[in-house]
């Protein structure tokens, strides 16, 4: 039994969206745009079709489908930025390109290694150490910490006019807004003015520019972003911070509510727990990542142990621009004494869509904080004690966490317990794998009573006198 739904926004004024596109009738039109969804030809929105591409993949996130530019081979895409009817895809001098993006890194700052390499986001000409050919980039740095945009006119000069760190983690997507003139340069990042910079005083000339733009890499398709690419947009005017953030909420319940998009939720991770076996197996137990805060002044208990739910509850954002956090506090009210209760959190509402976190246990009558929640949206539901099986797992955590049946069969094709493998830290589905890489696939380690996280190593491999193995 599941209860006690409540929903959580940062605490902050939602400004109506009244910004359109191509077809809409608002006065902002974008020169082009790439949704991504044609990936035989990866025409544009406008049927501008590519100058090239080679080694080009795509994935339903984001948007519907996403470009991923993610290999060890080369791989590039280069558009026109102007076509040869005279349509301008993309100015360089006086502008704005505005896209989402998503890594299959996480940055240093995120315990990652970043991309490895100064990864190419938009790009015309090439880098030239001398400065002497032209380039027009935004790009991030090998260790995933900072973004830059830099440009070489082509006369031995180079300006990078802004820089902007980052801490990203894999498969998040982020909102990317660059927009430039003589005056002024700015960046923002999900919505949010990250940097400005001075204006662009020179460019790259005609002759780099009959070389078209590359979206994901450089033109020899060795430098890659490593990650997807969605509704990317081009303007021949810089955008203001409200137009800006107004896309960025037009957009956001695509790549933020969008179930398909599992795993850019993976910020959310389940707390460790302390399994308890008196006076019932319970499986998941103990405080988790709940920080306790006083006792709730006024409250009352509900009219029975399963009747529960949240009040109290006070979202506050921790930080700001990209790196901001939110911190939840909450009262759990109702219900009866000395009984747990699961807190389960995600940044999708729905059940059999997304996996949900464990976030701990509490009782009623307490207040408790959450930290480091997504910085836009989290969903919290209290679950109750109830455990139709009996193996350990409270119907609450099989249907949000591990997405099963409670009522169904309490095992994995291999005859294992979900309970054992959520004791474990694992995947139900993780029966093959040998996470301590001592020889025992996880199946194994159950039949023969041993710890899938702990080696066992070389004292197991004992044979038997007839020769047999002792391993399950």
């Amino acid at each position: 039994m599941v209860a006690g739904f409540l929903f959580a926004l940062l605490p902050t004024t939602l400004r109506a969206v009244d910004l359109s596109f191509p077809d809409g009738t608002n006065y902002l039109y974008p020169l082009d745009s790439w949704s991504f969804n044609d990936t035989n030809n990866w025409t544009s929105d406008n049927g501008y079709t590519p100058v090239s591409f080679t080694n080009l993949n795509s994935a339903i996130f984001g948007d519907y489908t996403s470009l991923v530019l993610n290999t060890n081979t080369p791989a590039w895409v280069q558009y026109n930025v102007i076509e040869n009817d005279g349509t301008t895809n993309l100015t360089i001098d006086v502008g704005s390109v505005a896209f989402w993006f998503a890594p299959a890194w996480a940055g240093t700052n995120e315990g990652g290694t970043g991309p490895g390499q100064w990864g190419r986001l938009i790009e015309v000409g090439g880098y030239t150490p001398d400065a002497s050919f032209g380039w027009w980039s935004l790009y991030v740095d090998d260790v995933g910490a900072n973004l830059y945009f830099t440009v070489q006119p082509g006369d031995s000069s180079t300006t990078t006019y802004l820089t902007a760190p980052i801490a990203w983690t894999t498969n998040y997507w982020h909102f990317i807004t660059l927009t430039y003139s003589t005056t002024n340069t700015v960046l923002y990042l999900d919505g949010v003015l990250a940097t400005n910079g001075p204006g662009i005083s020179n460019w790259p000339d005609l002759s780099v520019l009959a070389g078209g733009f590359y979206i994901g890499s450089d033109s020899n398709g060795v430098i890659q972003a490593q990650g997807m690419f969605d509704d990317l947009y081009t303007y021949n005017v810089p955008l203001d911070s409200d137009t800006v953030y107004q896309m960025y909420l037009l957009f956001f319940p695509d790549y933020f509510l969008n179930p398909g998009n599992d795993m850019m939720m993976a910020n959310i991770i389940s707390a460790p727990s302390s399994p308890s076996y008196t006076p019932i197996y319970d499986v998941i137990t103990g405080q988790g990542n709940l920080l306790w805060v006083t006792n709730a002044a006024t409250c009352v208990s509900g009219t029975g142990a399963y009747n529960i739910w949240i009040t109290n509850a006070v979202a506050t954002r921790v930080g700001s621009g990209t790196n901001a956090t939110m911190n939840m506090t909450f009262t759990i009210e109702g219900g009866a004494d000395n009984v747990p209760y699961d807190v389960f959190a995600n940044s999708v509402l729905g059940i059999g869509t997304n996996t949900w976190a464990w976030m701990g246990q509490g009782y009623h009558w307490n207040t408790y904080t959450l930290t480091n929640l997504p910085n836009a949206t989290c969903f919290l539901i209290l679950g109750t004690p109830q455990d139709s099986s009996g193996f350990g797992l409270t119907d609450a955590y099989e249907l949000l966490v591990l997405q099963v049946n409670p009522d169904g069969s309490q095992t994995n094709s291999y005859s294992v317990p979900y309970a054992w493998y959520a004791q474990h830290g694992l995947n139900q589905q993780s029966a093959m794998q040998d996470p301590d890489w001592d020889g025992l696939l996880n199946y194994q380690e159950y039949l023969y009573g041993t710890d899938p996280q702990v080696s066992e190593g070389s004292a197991i491999w004992v044979s038997t006198p007839n020769g047999t193995s002792s391993i399950p």
